[in-house]
């Protein structure tokens, strides 16, 4: 999802969750959107993942899309490693809510 696509998004629907990813050990963070639907989107940029080296530029473009609160999700590759399935959508356990 291009960035005037996310902006275009947000000015008509009102059900969706933003998501800004982070994975352990990297300094780097991803926007995804998850519609009514559970479809997954990620911000892109010519067709490329955008990446943000630090939540202050993440909140400058999601504010200038008309985006006012987000989930924080730290990706931890220990789920991963073990075969244990992640649960992203448990917010006491791996998200934490932004507010900008």
């Amino acid at each position: 999802m291009d960035f005037h696509d996310l902006k275009a998004f947000a000015a008509h629907h009102d059900n969706y969750e933003i998501r800004v990813i982070g994975h352990a050990g990297s300094r780097f963070y991803q926007v995804e959107l998850e519609d009514i639907e559970g479809q997954r989107h990620m911000l892109t940029r010519q067709g490329k993942p955008v990446l943000f080296r630090a939540l202050d530029d993440v909140y400058v473009e999601l504010k200038r899309a008309g985006i006012h609160r987000a989930y924080l999700v730290q990706q931890v590759p220990h789920d991963e490693v073990i075969g244990r399935a992640t649960h992203y959508q448990d917010p006491l356990t791996s998200r934490m809510p932004l507010v900008f």
